[in-house]
């Protein structure tokens, strides 16, 4: 599994970013907000959710955690598949959409290409339970930042036992990471950084 890829931007398809990653090309499927933030030449570190399909596998990436989360719980949605969880995302911040599941507002989350009123309302019924309202009527799909980073460590720990390391080596990798180290991309760089030095 793909979890992350860090390249420089080569150009821009219709609804994906070209990724040069050490000179292999990636086509990675972003929503409109993260491909505006991106420019033709800079390096970026996107977070990805790999697709496969019985005639297709394809890339979805992400700027920030707080997006991939929305849409790993978007895709477990009965009737939603990437295709419209990037539309949602493309259509609205995380933040926003999660303000919309937590106060039922179905005509709003209606507005996304490819989600009409019942998938909305599903999308509601299945995803509400899993936001905690905050007192201020905001709510919170994310954790909080201390399982939030728990969580990052876990899954760079994932991604480093798919790569073939022990999970003893995975742990020593990951010890020490820096507070800066706020996405899995951060946290993997960091531990195979140490992994290829002779202090670990």
């Amino acid at each position: 599994m793909i979890t992350f890829l860090r390249g420089t931007c080569a150009g821009f398809g219709t609804e994906s970013v070209y990724l040069d990653v050490q000179g292999v090309g990636f086509e990675v499927f972003m929503c409109v907000t993260d491909r505006g933030r991106m420019q033709c030449g800079e390096e970026y570190t996107v977070l990805t959710h790999m697709s496969v399909r019985e005639d297709a596998m394809q890339l979805y990436g992400f700027l920030s955690q707080d997006a991939r989360v929305m849409f790993t719980r978007l895709i477990g949605v009965s009737g939603v598949g990437p295709k419209a969880a990037m539309s949602a995302l493309s259509t609205f911040s995380p933040e926003s959409l999660v303000s919309a599941i937590a106060a039922q507002d179905d005509k709003s989350i209606a507005t996304i290409p490819g989600v009409g009123k019942k998938t909305a309302q599903r999308i509601i019924l299945e995803l509400k339970g899993s936001i905690d309202a905050s007192a201020s009527g905001q709510a919170d799909l994310f954790a909080s930042s201390g399982n939030q980073a728990a969580a990052l460590v876990a899954s760079a720990q994932e991604a480093l036992l798919s790569m073939g390391f022990t999970s003893a080596e995975a742990q020593l990798a990951l010890k020490g990471a820096p507070e800066t180290a706020t996405t899995e991309g951060a946290l993997l760089q960091y531990a195979l950084k140490r992994l290829g030095s002779s202090a670990l």
